[in-house]
């Protein structure tokens, strides 16, 4: 697919062959790295914060997720040179209905119309598929959780985004609607040990002796297989989402295995803190955080979730604070822990508070119904 987008350049957008590993072909490779430093780019011209950047072996096995593998694209210019990047990402299982969109421009090529060409290629794509929802996550320079002159308030009612920006201007005009905003938060380590261990010891407390913690690094212990895959599952449908309610994601055991396997091949370690209810002997919260190989990196908090029905004992808390004293103690000398939380999750981003994560940035959340 080419275009002139208005200017004497042509652009052409190119599907990549993502390589398998870092040490695949020489060319595959230095492709994907392409791909990586300009979507980096772009978002970092947006919100500034080298700390949520990916180094190419950091993202690549995320790329091959089973059951979702991401299809990359680039726009090149004239000389070749990779000028935007975008994914495309969803469920290869039959029937499904939603997918991922994103794409970001060279800071130094945009308002070309470059972005315009790479989105119709991308939404053409998600068309061709018969996905009728499509979701894109756009940074944003950090913001207030309040609304106000100048800024776009969210339908939920927590958290705004500013009006001026490029990608606002962007997926209004393309008839997307802004449904969300998730923060980007920061806690610097080491971090306040007395605040801690205090909190610790009041949700401790609040959970009594009705539920028990566990942690393991690495692959999931097999009898744990079934909860976690359940806990997985109720992510899909039981964290918050707004009015953007997506299809109920399901997981497997097997499923769960392979992904673990998949994620080991990158250089960073899962860590895992789970609780479990006593009376049920099943696991009822979950939190996990992607540990980099290299110190100087920071930690990634991913998917932290309690099930609905077991709300209300500061199970969420429990599962924070475990989780930094374990990357302290195991993992000493990181940095920092980031964590993105919907602005609406006022429980996770009381104990985020609480135990000194700052907010650094935001990401507004679109949805196209097609």
């Amino acid at each position: 697919m080419t275009g002139t987008t208005g200017t004497t350049d042509t652009w052409t957008v190119e599907e990549l062959d993502v390589p398998t590993t870092m040490d695949d072909d020489p060319a595959r490779v230095q492709a994907f790295r392409d791909w990586l430093a300009v979507s980096d780019a772009a978002e970092f011209a947006v919100h500034g914060l080298r700390e949520v950047s990916w180094t190419p072996a950091e993202y690549l096995p995320m790329c091959h997720e089973p059951g979702a593998p991401s299809r990359l694209f680039v726009v090149r210019d004239d000389a070749g040179e990779v000028v935007a990047s975008g994914a495309y990402d969803s469920r290869t299982e039959p029937g499904t209905t939603n997918c991922w969109l994103s794409l970001g421009v060279r800071p130094d090529r945009q308002r070309r119309g470059i972005g315009t060409l790479l989105a119709d290629r991308l939404e053409q794509l998600a068309r061709a598929e018969g996905r009728t929802q499509w979701k894109t996550y756009a940074v944003s320079r950090q913001v207030g959780p309040g609304a106000g002159p100048g800024y776009v308030a969210a339908p939920t009612g927590h958290g705004a985004v500013p009006v001026d920006e490029a990608g606002v201007r962007f997926l209004t005009g393309r008839g997307w609607r802004f449904g969300q905003v998730n923060r980007m938060s920061r806690l610097g380590l080491p971090s306040d040990g007395s605040v801690v261990r205090a909190l610790h010891e009041r949700a401790a407390t609040a959970a009594g002796p009705g539920y028990r913690v566990h942690t393991w690094t690495g692959p999931t212990p097999d009898r744990w297989l079934d909860d976690l895959a359940l806990l997985h599952t109720r992510m899909s449908t039981d964290a918050p989402e707004g009015d953007m309610q997506e299809p109920e994601d399901v997981w497997t055991g097997e499923r769960v295995r392979e992904s673990e396997e998949q994620l080991a091949t990158g250089p960073h370690t899962m860590l895992t803190i789970a609780v479990e209810h006593v009376e049920d002997t099943a696991l009822v919260g979950f939190s996990q955080l992607k540990v980099p190989e290299n110190p100087e990196r920071p930690v990634m908090q991913w998917d932290t979730l309690v099930l609905r029905e077991h709300r209300g004992h500061r199970l969420g808390w429990l599962l924070k604070v475990v989780g930094i004293e374990t990357i302290e103690r195991d993992f000493p000398g990181r940095p920092s822990i980031v964590t993105f939380n919907a602005e609406e999750n006022r429980p996770m981003l009381d104990v985020n508070e609480a135990v000194g994560f700052v907010g650094v940035g935001s990401e507004g959340i679109w949805e196209h119904r097609d």
